[in-house]
């Protein structure tokens, strides 16, 4: 990218020379700039801007000025206002150049894409265009085969999460039906009524009777001349 911002360099005091010349602001930025005082520079074009705003060499400069103290967003924006006239302007194909370097730095490689594609159509010979334009149409291609990958990975990730839950939906019908059948083998309790409860319950408590009676019986004939003593 250094090389790049060095081309811009180049491109930038070559419109310099050549764009509205009778403007004192733009040659006292074209100075500073040159002398690598962009953020002086800038200030100069910016008052060039003020008295035409549609000024090819001030918003062109400005947006150099910009580019170089790593304001890709105000340099995009500068470049925005001279879109419409910029492309029949002698020096069109460095607008577009530039405008494709401003491109790149903020990730907008479709828009760089197109903007060294009208460089290249105004300047055919320019290798550094064409360079870069193999290089933005790279990025371009990467960038929508990851945004691909991504959509196949989630499509991925849902599907999965789908065949999760009917799997879990699926055991837990076979959980229940198998208790279903379980509780349908277990024999069901048979109810009694009050009258047989009593009965059983009469029946029980003689039968107990009956067992004391009979060890009582057994301890008076094991010692028949025990006898209880008084208090």
């Amino acid at each position: 990218m250094r090389r790049i911002l060095l081309i811009l360099a180049t491109v930038l005091m070559a419109v310099c020379a050549s764009a509205q010349v009778d403007r004192r602001e733009v040659r006292e930025g074209n100075r500073k700039f040159r002398g690598g005082n962009f953020r002086q520079a800038e200030i100069d074009y910016r008052k060039a801007a003020l008295k035409d705003s549609l000024s090819v060499a001030a918003q062109y400069n400005l947006a150099s000025s910009l580019y170089r103290q790593e304001d890709y967003a105000g340099a995009a924006k500068a470049l925005e206002t001279i879109k419409d006239v910029a492309p029949s302007h002698p020096n069109s194909a460095d607008y577009f150049y530039n405008a494709g370097d401003v491109a790149l730095q903020t990730e907008n490689y479709q828009a760089a894409v197109e903007a060294f594609k009208q460089a290249l159509l105004r300047n055919p010979g320019d290798l550094d265009a064409k360079e870069n334009y193999i290089y933005a149409k790279k990025k371009l291609q990467d960038q929508q085969q990851d945004g691909g990958g991504q959509d196949n990975q989630d499509n991925q990730d849902q599907d999965q999460n789908q065949d999760q839950n009917q799997d879990q939906q699926q055991q837990q019908q076979d959980q229940d039906q198998n208790q279903d059948q379980q509780q349908q083998q277990q024999p069901r309790e048979q109810k009694i009524s009050p009258q047989q409860a009593q009965q059983m319950l009469n029946a029980i408590q003689a039968k107990e009777k009956e067992t004391q009676d009979k060890v009582n019986k057994e301890k008076a004939q094991a010692n028949p001349n025990k006898k209880e003593k008084n208090w």
